[in-house]
């Protein structure tokens, strides 16, 4: 159950694992010093303030003599060193002026009614140096003023105060060390990110913990190793295509001067079907090639030219793109994403809807059709490359399997994902998120 109530974010945790110890460890020795030390120091001058006050009200309990008690006061100014006046037929008030630092009030309260067995009354707040108490008698109320010192161990807000800032101090420290360390470590996670969003981030420099610099250089290698991989395939995929276009320009020569027949045709349909495939693993391979930095995209915009792109190709399709939808990525690699999922809705569907909207923090483009559709159970298998489900759209249908895989590589690569449903009109919607 603590779980939750935890921080998450590593900065937060590293500061309850160095606060709060030091702030236990400061609370330990504050408790420890006022119960042990400060309260028996205190409840030592209380004592014996406590003890000057009952003698002298004892003295003047037993006489009323103007004289004899002006000498008490006297008395109690040389030899105890505390301020005594007497005021005839006054009474006390009845609640106490307590200082806010309540152990003070708590002490010589208690001393006080051990001591005393008539009403009394203290003010501990007003004035700076000294500490008035109020003792009733029958016929008045006797004033005293003993100075604060001899009454309290007053240096005990010092020694709190000390604490605290010696806290506070040490906290500033922890927390200004913490956010470097952490700041190199937030830097490594943007490097990632970005580059799993297909920018280089070539700015990023190890820093920070030797752990953290470990973590950062390996990322780069990591990184390099990616690139090498990517720019390995590609060149190799890229590659095969080209050179497969050289024969099948003679093969598609000597068809062409051969008599036609039904043998022939079948030939040209099978060249045909050959360059299709091989113009599909050249733009996969331009996908996974692009080169091309990201730059800020107006969806809405971009759907609408791919919409009239697609009217002059002689195919209507309806477009509900939202205003105002801004997406940062790689203009052409978006744009042959959404061509390959409305290319792919024309095949199967009489009637294609393309539109956009925001979804939370990420721009959704959705592609409806009213085709068959593919089963559920399809369509994790359908982002695979060279995949091909031909039953569930239609066996007549020619393709490599790489239109959906290009979509899901495009989405992945900025950050975002692609996955399909099942489309209002009956038939497919496939769904291209990226983040807002």
């Amino acid at each position: 159950m603590l779980r939750r109530y935890l921080p998450k974010s590593l900065y937060a945790r590293v500061l309850v694992i160095v606060i709060l110890p030091l702030f236990l460890m400061q609370s330990l020795i504050t408790y420890v010093f006022f119960d042990r030390h400060w309260d028996l120091v205190s409840a030592s001058l209380s004592a014996n303030t406590a003890g000057q006050v009952a003698l002298i009200t004892r003295l003047f309990q037993a006489t009323d003599d103007p004289a004899t008690r002006e000498k008490f006061e006297q008395d109690a100014l040389e030899d105890m060193d505390i301020n005594v006046r007497f005021e005839r037929g006054g009474a006390i008030p009845e609640e106490d002026k307590r200082w806010i630092f309540a152990l003070y009030n708590d002490t010589l309260d208690r001393q006080l009614g051990e001591r005393l067995s008539v009403d009394y009354w203290f003010d501990t707040s007003t004035w700076p140096a000294y500490v008035e108490i109020r003792v009733q008698l029958d016929d008045g109320y006797i004033v005293f003023l003993p100075r604060r010192d001899r009454v309290f161990a007053t240096t005990g807000p010092l020694f709190v105060l000390w604490l605290v800032g010696t806290t506070v101090l040490l906290g500033w420290i922890a927390i200004m060390f913490l956010r470097n360390q952490v700041r190199s470590i937030l830097k490594l996670a943007v490097a990632a990110e970005a580059f799993g969003r297909g920018r280089d981030a070539p700015s990023f420099r190890p820093s920070g913990a030797t752990e953290v610099r470990r973590a950062g250089m390996a990322f780069i290698a990591m990184r390099e190793r990616i690139k090498r991989h990517i720019h390995q395939r590609t060149a190799m995929l890229a590659g095969v295509s080209h050179d497969l276009r050289t024969p099948l320009t003679r093969l598609k020569l000597a068809l062409a001067m051969q008599p036609d027949s039904a043998d022939t045709e079948a030939l040209r349909a099978d060249v045909l079907e050959m360059e299709r495939m091989v113009e599909g693993y050249l733009n996969f391979a331009r996908n996974i090639a692009s080169g091309e930095d990201p730059e800020t995209i107006d969806v809405g915009a971009l759907i609408r030219e791919i919409a009239d792109e697609t009217a002059r190709a002689g195919h209507e399709i309806n477009v509900d793109g939202a205003s105002g939808l801004m997406v940062a990525a790689r203009r052409d690699a978006l744009k042959r994403a959404i061509n390959n999922l409305v290319a792919n809705s024309l095949k199967y569907g009489k009637h294609v809807w393309l539109s956009s909207k925001r979804v939370s923090e990420n721009v959704e483009i959705i592609v409806d059709d009213d085709g068959p559709g593919i089963a559920p159970d399809k369509y994790d298998e359908a982002f695979k490359p060279f995949t091909r489900l031909d039953d569930g759209r239609g066996p007549d249908q020619s393709g490599v399997g790489l239109g959906l895989a290009v979509v899901r590589d495009v989405a992945r690569s900025h950050g975002g994902e692609a996955y399909l449903a099942r489309a209002p009109q009956g038939g497919l919607r496939a769904v291209l998120q990226l983040p807002a």
